[in-house]
């Protein structure tokens, strides 16, 4: 319904693209819609529906076909992440899986740990985590505590880490650890950690305020023997890791926003068109329109936003500033969108069975995961001063 406000989005407008949005929203609707009650009640979805996406081609989308993968560009990835945001499924944490700890592996793995995890991921038959968070530490990454001390052919993890999304089905986990803790040579690391090693213990489902069906515990390591093979990157590397590749991560959370967005409004203008007050329908009154009109209105300038920043990540150019602008921007319209739009519904707007009252618990995380919206402003800020903090730096230096 809204292509007939909404400008036609050249990034989608391929043949490929459209072919496989049919074949998404054919997925979503026929395989996933009846599932969510089930994956609400069970805190997680099932395995089942990872490896139906494998089998579609819809896991590690831009990942090269020597590993498993689809072989496309980003584009057709940010296609998925938008096309379940619309239909507020977000149980699957495909996206973590398929588009954080795939590309990491991708790019600073071994061929040999290349060869062993990426196929697997592709299928869906392995299950991928990203264990940074931890109850001490949210986004100040440089403060975490666990520890992987070495121990000749391996390292010895012990620590604990919280709010980890695909944590009690995960298979394996890309684990941020401090190497030589309390030396000079102390850093951060990045480990990849099998679940079904000894010591490694996964938490109950975590309940939240919303993406109830969404699969999120805290992961345990005590005493786990992690071979030294299993080091990603050089040792000391992690933390410039995490930053250089938290920009698609936050580009992903904006994906998410925009698509979201878009989702309230198609169901508010359908409630509105059929819903009555005072004996006409409430699309009908001048505050109804105007409302969704302010919305749609900044879901346009933010598609187009969103567009040139997969463009540029597709091509290895999106700064961390720009990824930082996306996520912020696009995470507080889609909150005030989907706000606005649950107003319009009234006193049904409330009520769980109605997908506006899921979208509206859903989508308030976003201002806080994958750094919080005022770590984007001040990533921001520094980037609109980068001349004089590197001055000050200096100075403080000497």
């Amino acid at each position: 319904m809204l292509q007939n406000v909404l400008l036609e989005r050249e990034i989608y407008s391929s043949e490929e693209h459209k072919m496989m949005q049919k074949m998404i929203q054919d997925f979503i609707n026929n395989e996933m819609l009846d599932q969510m009650e089930e994956w609400e009640k069970n805190g997680m979805v099932s395995r089942e529906i990872w490896e139906r996406a494998g089998e579609l081609g819809l896991l590690c989308i831009d990942m090269p076909e020597a590993y498993g993968g689809s072989g496309f560009d980003f584009s057709f990835s940010a296609l998925f992440i938008e096309e379940l945001a619309k239909k507020g499924v977000t149980g699957p944490g495909f996206s973590l899986h398929s588009d954080v700890v795939a590309p990491y592996l991708l790019k600073y793995g071994t061929e040999a740990q290349k060869q062993k995890y990426l196929p697997g991921m592709a299928t869906g038959k392995m299950i991928a985590s990203l264990g940074m968070t931890e109850p001490n530490c949210g986004s100040d990454l440089q403060a975490i505590t666990t520890t992987a001390v070495d121990n000749g052919d391996h390292y010895l993890v012990n620590g604990q880490k919280t709010f980890i999304t695909n944590g009690c089905m995960c298979d394996i986990s890309l684990v941020a650890v401090k190497t030589w803790k309390g030396t000079d040579k102390e850093g951060i690391s990045l480990l990849i950690i099998e679940s079904d090693l000894e010591g490694f213990e996964k938490g109950h489902p975590l309940k939240k305020i919303g993406m109830k069906a969404q699969d999120t515990c805290e992961l345990f390591f005590d005493n786990v023997k992690v071979p030294k093979e299993n080091l990603l990157g050089e040792e000391g590397s992690g933390f410039k890791i995490m930053m250089t590749e938290l920009a698609r991560e936050r580009l992903i959370v904006a994906l998410n926003a925009i698509g979201g967005a878009e989702g309230a409004i198609e169901k508010t203008i359908e409630y509105t068109s059929t819903r009555t007050a005072f004996k006409k329908p409430i699309a009908a009154f001048q505050n109804t329109q105007f409302k969704l009109a302010e919305c749609a209105t900044q879901l346009q300038v933010h598609q187009a936003f969103l567009d040139r920043c997969t463009l540029l990540l597709s091509k290895h150019e999106l700064t961390a500033e720009s990824a930082s602008m996306a996520k912020y921007s696009a995470t507080e319209m889609h909150n005030k969108v989907v706000d606005e739009c649950l107003q319009l519904f009234g006193g049904y707007g409330y009520m769980w069975d109605y997908p506006i009252a899921r979208m509206y618990a859903d989508n308030r995380v976003a201002r806080i995961y994958a750094g919080t919206n005022e770590i984007m402003k001040l990533l921001i800020a520094r980037g609109l001063y980068k001349e004089l903090f590197e001055q000050m730096k200096a100075d403080r230096k000497k």
